[in-house]
């Protein structure tokens, strides 16, 4: 399994992945918010999704797990 983290603190704007769904490397999976930018996360890796660990709305930290990819 592999984990996709923050990279940087913000707030998550979008989720673009439910569990189960299929994702490519480089494929957006989230829109984090911070400092008035937005700052979209990738996959690193061709996966399943196993667990979206964030919801819109919620803060996070740098380094937070965000998404499980398996």
């Amino acid at each position: 399994m592999k984990e996709i983290t923050a990279t940087m603190a913000g707030t998550v704007l979008n989720v673009m992945v439910s569990n189960g769904d299929n994702v490519n490397a480089g494929q957006e999976v989230l829109m984090l918010e911070s400092m008035k930018m937005e700052i979209p996360i990738e996959s690193e890796l061709d996966g399943l999704i196993k667990e979206v660990k964030v919801n819109v709305g919620d803060f996070v930290n740098e380094g937070d797990v965000l998404i499980i990819v398996e």
